[in-house]
């Protein structure tokens, strides 16, 4: 194994990875690693935009009032003030960078870029590019990260677990090579910014999406996990059992497009008043219910009425893709379904991105800050990747001692790699978790969740436990003990609140709610 020593280390190359580089970048080195950049990461498939307060007829308290009602009683208010408050200068940040925001060049304007509303927000705070923000974000953040002397990228290793000491301190990662070699990257900083859960589910809004690695890895060190129960489906993703996954953006429905049901009426009007602006949680809910009760596969999303001049406007992206799979969305309602999109439980983190770990810290959809509490609202993501990696990186521009305690060594296999073994253990997991854990469940089917899981478990230790370092069996073990710690996490919530419904408790619970908290070590060894 190739032993080398860095500064920090930021493992992730999302919008929070490339972010927390630049910000930190200039006080103190960076490696940031980011395999495989094409394909992995959320971040790019962002359509909708980000939050924030930036029309002089907004204000931070309305920000602050609608992202507590969208969380259901669990946000920190101190998270949402702290995220609420980083948002005017987050983007003007981004302005400084050059990323493309679509201008708005009415005359009634009130800001020069166009903002749109989307669900639980009660105002138009949400700024945009076209409807490719991810993109144009991810795009204009790369180019800044590959021309800075102070950052190394490194696109050839994976992460598989980070490394220890005895004094429980965290010093870095273990990795592989995409020939298979490993790599020891000490460093006296570590910043994991891997993602969320999704591909813990069979449907997902991202064609890669994340399984809860980094969330897994930090566990293991003895970092505490929350809220893993709260896991969020985007209500409309469009409808191809034939295609790869794509997400129709909330800023359809914020910009007037209708959900249709079995009937070819609007069912969201019976449902809330806020109609097909409600939040996710309520919006998601809404389709499963229309589409168990008519046996549908999907509902309809119709922006008919929006004529095909202001499609093509605000929606470009989304039109040409649904045109290039043979649907005009000018003439025809969006075939839709809800699909695994964010986890709003994480890594436990304070205000400044970091663990109960020392010298690990995480920022992104890895996290869980307080921010979302029981459900995010639309746009807050990347909102919540900016303010996060830019606090933390404040906080680590000067870095502190290192530990000097003797290191943890890894475990190490010698056997193949089943790779048709990984996959069909993979596919079952996600077919427990999307039949049992989704957006509606149950107490009798958490318990054969996690009955069945343990068994997926135990072949993965019997079969795959002593397989040689490999990225693809190294994510599939942190996914499975993550899979059961959720399920751990929403067994032991006796309510339904925001994106955790139980049939067989469907009140809130009458005692004030805390976050749920939980450490890998529930699982046992």
């Amino acid at each position: 194994m190739t032993e080398s020593h860095h500064d920090v280390l930021i493992i992730g190359g999302g919008a929070a990875g490339l972010a927390m580089a630049l910000e930190v970048a200039g006080q103190r080195s960076v490696t940031l690693l980011q395999p495989q950049p094409d394909a992995r990461g959320a971040s790019r498939w962002a359509q909708g935009g980000i939050a924030a307060v930036l029309s002089p007829s907004d204000d931070a308290e309305a920000h602050v009032a609608d992202t507590l009602v969208a969380g259901d009683g669990l946000c920190d208010e101190a998270a949402v003030r702290f995220t609420v408050e980083q948002g005017p200068a987050a983007i003007e940040w981004l302005l400084s960078l050059g990323v493309p925001f679509t201008a708005d060049t009415t005359p009634e304007a009130d800001y020069p870029y166009h903002l749109t509303r989307e669900g639980g927000h009660s105002a138009r705070r949400v700024i945009h590019a076209d409807d490719a923000t991810g993109r144009a974000v991810i795009e204009t953040l790369e180019q800044h990260v590959e021309h800075h002397p102070d950052i190394r990228i490194r696109h050839d290793l994976s992460a598989l677990e980070l490394i220890g000491d005895t004094a429980g301190h965290c010093r870095g990662a273990y990795c592989i090579n995409e020939s298979g070699r490993p790599h020891a990257l000490l460093a006296r900083d570590t910043v994991l910014a891997t993602g969320g859960a999704s591909g813990l589910y069979r449907h997902t809004t991202s064609p890669c999406p994340a399984s809860g690695e980094g969330m897994m890895m930090a566990a293991e060190l003895g970092a505490e996990l929350m809220n893993l129960e709260f896991q969020q489906f985007h209500p409309t993703c469009l409808h191809d059992p034939e295609g790869s996954p794509f997400l129709i953006s909330e800023a359809v429905r914020g910009e007037g497009g209708h959900l249709l049901g079995a009937n070819g009426e609007r069912f969201m009007l019976d449902v809330d008043s806020r109609a097909e602006l409600a939040p996710r949680d309520i919006v998601a809910r809404a389709i499963d219910a229309e589409m168990q009760h008519n046996g549908l596969d999907h509902v309809w999303l119709d922006v008919r009425h929006l004529g095909e001049t202001a499609l093509r406007h605000h929606f470009p992206t989304i039109h040409a893709h649904c045109a290039s799979r043979g649907l005009d969305i000018s003439q025809t309602p969006i075939p839709v379904v809800p699909a695994a999109h964010y986890s709003c439980g994480g890594i436990g983190t304070d205000l400044r991105g970091a663990t109960t770990v020392p010298h690990l810290h995480a920022i992104g959809e890895v996290a869980c800050t307080g921010l979302h509490g029981a459900n995010r609202m639309a746009s807050n993501s990347l909102l919540e990747c900016l303010a996060f990696a830019r606090g933390c990186a404040h906080h680590l521009a000067r870095s502190t001692p290192p530990s000097t305690a003797p290191l943890l060594t890894p475990t190490s296999g010698e056997g193949p790699v089943d790779a048709a073994l990984v996959g069909e253990l993979r596919a079952a997991m996600r077919d427990i978790m999307s039949a049992q854990v989704a957006i509606v469940r149950d107490d009798p089917g958490l318990a054969a969740a996690e009955s069945a899981l343990s068994e997926l478990n135990q072949q993965f230790v019997r079969d795959l436990g002593n397989t040689l370092p490999d990225a693809d069996v190294s994510s599939l073990r942190h996914a499975l003990r993550l899979a059961r710690l959720t399920v751990v996490s929403a067994r032991a919530r006796r309510e339904s609140r925001g994106l955790h419904h139980n049939r067989d408790c469907p009140l809130h619970a009458e005692t004030p709610p805390a976050p749920s908290r939980i450490m890998a070590s529930a699982l046992g060894r």
